[in-house]
């Protein structure tokens, strides 16, 4: 069974007097294990169509399912359990909680599963070191460069073994060489520990770094190219 089933997804809204068409009918299979980008001009759809594969929002036509569960079919408190025990998310902006330690942050969606304290803090102490932030537990973002922020947001998403792992554009606000060694970070991540990733991405190097890349124009698949 796939980790991800889009089936005929299609995503209009009103904007101003006229129908944005986001999404048109898009079929998508992820299997776990997969290292995918999804990339295409800016209006492509591919951030859209991130966010509905997330269940941060919903197709006007179509069925989205994740782990073997029907988004649509999901009450608002089953959504928010599939989005914070299935699904990890590593978002442009790192959205770290500033008064939270590197721990801490990685630590709060284990606490809002209820994980006791000692487990939280021995799987964020590992998670933390498994990205290259040993040393770094009790530091907060602000004492943190923007790449190790990205590293503390990378393993915030993974320390709850999810499903899939959701990245909207997570190299944007980074420079080069930190982009370069964060890539080669989640690739490691996927290729060592299985970690399944799906990118929305403009970056060169990500689409580069992919085993599959899926390529968005006008709201429908244009091409999906597997490298395996």
């Amino acid at each position: 069974m796939p980790i991800v089933s889009v089936r005929n997804a299609t995503r209009h809204y009103e904007q101003g007097a006229g129908l944005v068409r986001a999404l048109q009918g898009v079929d998508l299979d992820l299997e776990a294990g997969e290292f995918t980008a999804l990339m295409g001009p800016s209006g492509s759809g591919k951030t859209t169509l991130l966010n509905l594969i997330g269940g941060l929002d919903t197709p006007t036509e179509g069925s989205i399912e994740v782990d073997g569960m029907t988004i649509s079919a999901l009450s608002g408190n089953e959504l928010s359990d599939l989005r914070r025990d299935r699904i990890g998310f590593i978002f442009q902006s790192y959205n770290l909680v500033p008064v939270l330690t590197a721990r801490e942050n990685t630590e709060f969606v284990m606490m809002l599963q209820g994980v006791s304290p000692k487990e939280r803090k021995e799987r964020a102490n590992a998670t933390l070191a498994s990205v290259g932030l040993a040393g770094m537990e009790h530091r907060r973002p602000g004492e943190l460069s923007g790449g190790q922020q990205q590293r503390v947001a990378v393993a915030r998403a993974i320390a709850t073994q999810p499903a899939i792992v959701l990245a909207d554009e997570p190299t944007a606000n980074l420079d080069s060489e930190t982009k370069a060694e964060l890539i080669a970070l989640m690739r490691r991540l996927n290729e060592e520990q299985g970690v399944t990733f799906l990118f929305s991405t403009h970056d060169p190097e990500i689409i580069e770094a992919a085993r599959r890349v899926v390529r968005l124009r006008d709201g429908r698949i244009e091409t999906d190219e597997r490298r395996d």
